[in-house]
């Protein structure tokens, strides 16, 4: 492989998979190619680590030794064995709060604990579609702040994505500097620790590895890919990313319903 490359780094909704949430056949194969020349996979996205699974299946990234980094960053696992190499919670009181404040907006908070999703309403927006996406099941209760007795690494909003620029300019504006609110999809916002993110937890897996960011090649399609992105020696935007991640990139690639990652793996890494 080209540039020296030891790790690839791959946001999963958008970017892995397309719009069907299939890894198609041309970029599997290339991915499964590049691990067999050394390169270890990280399968890096918003999601919860059981969402993470079924591509890290489809991968084979337990025999290759990927990782998995769930969260934006927020927890780092190994594939092979389950073994957390890093995780950063939210206080309980200070997230009892923000439920409180979230309540008066028209959002619909989608709360998990790593094993399930807790909601006030299983209907929804975009309730079951992330329950599904995660193969994750879904409990209701009566109101989240009072239900709160873990501490959370997120805090997951279904928007609409009409209102969704407008939301998040609220939410940022009243939370405090230690957490941020991000886009991670057109009708998603997650607020999450200030000190997660997807190009720190990238880092942090190069040290695990006693390896550079300069060696890494990392894909990506949405606001929260691009640190990623930025941290990485390669970053690669997909052809269907926002225009900010493509501006940022050192390339652009074919869209995630064209096989952009395997076009990619052809055209620039080789």
């Amino acid at each position: 492989m080209g540039m020296d490359l030891k790790v690839m780094a791959l946001d999963i909704d958008g970017t892995l998979t397309n719009d069907l949430k299939v890894i198609t056949g041309d970029t599997k194969e290339a991915l499964l190619a590049v691990q067999e020349h050394g390169v270890r996979l990280v399968l890096a996205s918003a999601r919860p680590v059981p969402g993470l699974y079924g591509a890290a299946r489809v991968l084979q990234m337990e025999r290759y030794q990927g990782i998995l980094m769930a969260y934006n960053g927020g927890k780092i696992v190994c594939a092979s064995d389950g073994r957390i190499l890093s995780e950063i919670h939210m206080e309980v009181e200070k997230t009892k709060r923000l439920l409180r404040y979230l309540e008066s907006l028209p959002v619909t908070v989608i709360l998990d604990d790593g094993v399930r999703f807790y909601v006030t309403d299983a209907k929804g927006f975009k309730v079951d579609y992330e329950c599904k996406n995660n193969n994750m099941v879904c409990t209701e209760v009566g109101n989240l702040a009072d239900f709160l007795n873990f501490s959370p690494i997120k805090l997951l909003l279904s928007v609409e994505p009409d209102h969704i620029f407008e939301i998040q300019r609220a939410i940022a504006a009243h939370l405090d500097d230690d957490l941020i609110v991000v886009r991670t999809a057109a009708f998603y916002l997650e607020i999450i620790p200030a000190e997660i993110n997807k190009g720190t937890g990238l880092c942090d897996i190069c040290e695990h590895l006693g390896i550079s960011p300069d060696d890494v090649a990392a894909f990506g399609d949405s606001e929260n890919d691009i640190p990623m992105l930025k941290a990485a020696g390669c970053g690669i935007a997909m052809g269907n990313a926002e225009e900010a991640v493509k501006s940022i990139a050192d390339r652009v690639t074919l869209s995630n319903n064209e096989d952009g990652i395997a076009y990619a793996i052809d055209m620039f890494l080789r």
